[in-house]
């Protein structure tokens, strides 16, 4: 049996469903990679979902959409959805929010909107811990072939998807006294149950990252990006996440003044560094394009940039 099907996400087969998550600090290029890669599995006639979950979304822009429909279609097999806060509150609410409320409700006097809108303040990575499990619901429905998502599960996300371990394990010392303790008429259960459901779900999502899940990591040619994705990748690896290539964007190739080859040398002693540091991962050195990248044309061709010879 592989791991998805123990896992409970494999459908037909193992290749049924590829997901594939781009990481990296903003502005190196992720969700221009992640609009190329969905273009190209889609254009191999493959059922294709992009996701984006950022606080200023550019997918519609990029793919110049003004549509409001989620997901919108964007070409033949290819849809898109950006994902907003309110979608997020709602997925809290849907999935177990009002539960977990009553956990802090037991011993804070706070209404339900403010308390979503609390935790929505002090856990910015509440919508991309919820994405995880959307995404995982809709691998589990099997309705698209390949989904890519332009926003990593990073920092505060992994800390929150975390949390009712940390508060399972703060529970502990007094079970008699939280275990005697019922919530209210909507769940009538104790709040070490309540927990221990949360406790579930996020367990379940973190190997859902773990084993079906595979991360694609974007960087550029500059000191301080190199220095961020040793962060990054000591990230993804303490928790057991698949990193599965490395793309170099914005590689200046072909320098024609003094002030690009100038540049472009800065770039290859960066380059060099990122290629023998992650030798065992597949690198792609995608060049700085002169214009922005705006456009199914234009997405083809980093497309094809990312995708050359395969």
């Amino acid at each position: 049996m592989s791991i998805r099907e123990a896992s409970g996400y494999a459908t037909a087969s193992d290749d049924d469903i590829d997901v594939t998550m781009f990481a990296g600090k903003g502005g190196v290029g992720k969700t221009t990679c992640a609009a190329a890669t969905a273009l190209r599995y889609a254009s191999l006639g493959h059922e294709t979902l992009v996701l984006s979950t950022d606080p200023t979304p550019s997918l519609s822009h990029i793919f110049e959409l003004n549509g409001r429909q989620k997901p919108e279609k964007v070409d033949q097999g290819l849809y898109l959805a950006e994902i907003g806060l309110e979608e997020a509150r709602q997925m809290w609410d849907e999935k177990f929010g009002r539960e977990v409320y009553s956990v802090f409700s037991s011993f804070v006097s706070v209404s339900y909107p403010e308390f979503v809108d609390f935790i929505s303040s002090i856990l910015p990575g509440l919508r991309d811990e919820f994405m995880v499990d959307y995404i995982k619901e809709l691998v589990r429905g099997g309705r698209y072939d390949r989904i890519v998502w332009d926003t990593a599960p990073l920092g505060q996300t992994l800390g929150l998807l975390q949390t009712p371990a940390m508060l399972s394990r703060h529970l502990k010392p007094a079970p008699r006294i939280y275990s005697r303790l019922k919530l209210g008429a909507e769940t009538r259960r104790s709040v070490l149950d309540i927990v221990k459901g949360w406790e579930k779900l996020s367990r379940e999502d973190m190997d859902f990252l773990r084993n079906v899940v595979r991360f694609a990591l974007v960087t550029i040619p500059e000191a301080l990006a190199v220095e961020q994705l040793d962060g990054i990748v000591g990230e993804l690896g303490s928790l057991g996440f698949r990193i599965d290539r490395l793309v170099i964007n914005n590689v200046i190739k072909e320098p024609s003044s003094g002030f690009l080859m100038t540049r472009a040398e800065q770039q290859r002693r960066y380059i060099e560094i990122l290629r023998e540091k992650y030798r065992h991962l597949p690198v792609t050195e995608l060049p700085m394009f002169p214009r922005e990248i705006k456009g199914m044309d234009r997405l083809r061709d980093i497309s094809k940039g990312l995708f050359n010879g395969e």
